[in-house]
């Protein structure tokens, strides 16, 4: 990952983010690589980098995915994915994946990927996701060692333009588990726009079916009505991303008790039924969602109710980690511990996890933050 300053993880009460306990709802395995790991691992197996050092290869990552597209901003996971190919390399991905998150003060992540892009050097689709959960377990291991308790799980992913939706669904519900890195739930990835998740309701049948908790990116790059095919087709508990559910409100005019706006149907169910928007607002603004985090529809969406999640989509290829992107909101809108508490208590409550885990963390976060208070 990139270097960052001390300062840079600094709210402007002077605490520092990183001592915040924090969950993550949304985050790519393949975006998340150290960039001397990359490195390793492409000598091994051959492939030609852009870059040969650490430093100037996370450069080359964030600048490539800072585009305004989110066709071009995945071209960069070539990269990460061509070194992906082997149980070794999945394992140690994993692993470090999940040491780097506890570092960052994070207690519970849901991490995603998609296995049938990690077939190329011979393995099955179970030996990749069996490597995965291996790896997790052990940097679960690794960060308990270190003082640094995190329960992690897997989301995984269907390429929307692919037809193996059905399969990677059955994959999910093989390795679905409550253990260390195993399977929770699963979800549909990849451009957006002309790949509807009704393309694969046969796939969300299955995962229904066998009672598997889904979510879905939609509403990142495509149109409303990618949000609808998510909710209704999908039957998705979770929005990846979501933040396009701002085109079904209409804002009008000012008074004095505020700014007017109404919520269309699709917004009106979104917030009334509490679906989880898993907002990544640096890598919004490299996709092309908003120009600045201040014209970004976040604030907008808490002030008006929405269950906002703040997660980091790709750590690399957005060069930031949770703490950061708690400081940027933070510093953006004027958040203070308590709004940021609220933000993990939500994605709690949308956590593909059972109630009592989920009220045994939310004892755990709001422990964490009175320890900060004081």
């Amino acid at each position: 990952m990139p270097q960052f300053a001390d300062d840079e993880f600094v709210l402007a009460d002077g605490t520092d983010a990183r001592l915040l306990p924090k969950v993550l709802l949304h985050d790519h395995l393949d975006g998340g690589l150290r960039p001397s790991t990359i490195i390793e691992l492409a000598e091994e197996v051959g492939l030609d980098l852009p870059e040969t050092t650490p430093d100037r290869l996370a450069q080359w990552f964030a600048e490539s995915a800072d585009s305004g597209s989110l066709p071009v901003y995945l071209q960069t996971f070539e990269v990460t994915v061509g070194v992906m190919q082997t149980a070794q390399a999945l394992r140690r991905v994993a692993r470090e994946a999940v040491v780097d998150l506890a570092a960052d003060g994070v207690v519970y992540a849901e991490i995603r990927w998609a296995p049938e892009q990690h077939l190329r050097r011979g393995l099955s689709l179970d030996d990749a996701v069996t490597a995965v959960t291996e790896g997790f377990a052990q940097g679960t291991e690794e960060a308990a060692a270190s003082g640094r308790e995190i329960r992690v799980q897997q989301l995984l992913c269907a390429m929307r333009q692919a037809d193996r939706a059905e399969e990677i669904a059955e994959l999910a519900i093989r390795h679905r588990a409550l253990v260390a890195g195993g399977v929770c739930g699963f979800d549909l990835a990849g451009p957006e726009a002309g790949f509807p998740p009704s393309d694969h309701s046969d796939a969300f049948d299955i995962a229904a079916e066998a009672w598997l908790p889904v979510t879905c990116h939609a509403g990142e790059d495509g149109e409303l009505d990618s949000i609808e095919s998510a909710l209704l087709d999908a039957r998705a508990l979770r929005l990846g991303h979501g933040v396009n559910i701002v085109d079904d409100l209409e804002i009008g005019g000012e008074d004095a008790s505020g700014t007017f706006v109404t919520l269309g149907p699709v917004a009106q169910w979104v917030r009334d039924r509490g679906v989880a928007l898993e907002i990544c607002p640096s890598s919004n603004l490299q996709t092309g969602d908003a120009e600045y985090l201040g014209d970004h529809p976040f604030d907008l969406l808490y002030q008006l109710g929405f269950a906002v999640t703040v997660s980091t989509d790709n750590r690399l290829m957005s060069a930031t980690l949770p703490s950061l992107e708690l400081v940027r909101l933070a510093d953006e809108f004027a958040y203070d511990l308590d709004d940021l508490e609220v933000f993990q208590l939500n994605a709690i409550d949308a956590a593909f996890l059972p109630v009592e885990d989920r009220e045994q963390l939310a004892d755990l976060i709001a422990d964490g933050f009175d320890e900060v208070r004081r």
